[in-house]
């Protein structure tokens, strides 16, 4: 549906400045049962992107699953205390702990990606690159040697 470069274009509009290959596809960690039964039909899905300064968050549309222009999260790098990751399920966890908030989103593994959320958003109108599963080990490893 997007094309990475299409996604950098988009932030570098915003003014930031964004990573090559470190952009992924995330939503809003549940919080619960309850939460992820919920979360799954929102279709609320986000990219991520570590830019040079700041991570991002930058919409996709609930139904249209066509990407927004407007960045609706910002976290400059040193506002942030600890980043942890950890598997949940078909999922990662990244809990992000600043200053004062805690956020926790959770991006799909890439082994099923394809069929799921993340490769189709992820995926061009040709059906050869799956950015979200080509950028995410690299994405998670940066993650992680970000506050060590």
């Amino acid at each position: 549906m997007a094309k990475e470069i299409k996604v950098e274009q988009a932030i570098e509009k915003a003014g930031y400045e964004p990573i090559t290959g470190r952009s992924i596809i995330v939503s809003y960690a549940a919080t619960n049962l309850s939460d992820k039964v919920a979360k799954f039909f929102s279709n609320e899905f986000y990219v991520f992107q570590m830019c040079k300064n700041e991570m991002v968050l930058v919409p996709f549309g609930k139904w249209t699953w066509s990407l927004k222009k407007d960045v609706v999260l910002e976290i400059p790098y040193d506002s942030i205390n600890s980043i942890s990751v950890t598997e949940s399920g078909l999922n990662y966890n990244i809990c992000i702990k600043t200053k004062t908030d805690e956020i926790t989103l959770s991006a799909q593994q890439k082994e099923l990606s394809d069929f799921r959320s993340a490769g189709i958003l992820a995926t061009d109108v040709t059906g050869s690159t799956n950015w979200h599963k080509d950028n995410l080990d690299a994405t998670l490893e940066a993650l992680k040697n970000l506050k060590k």
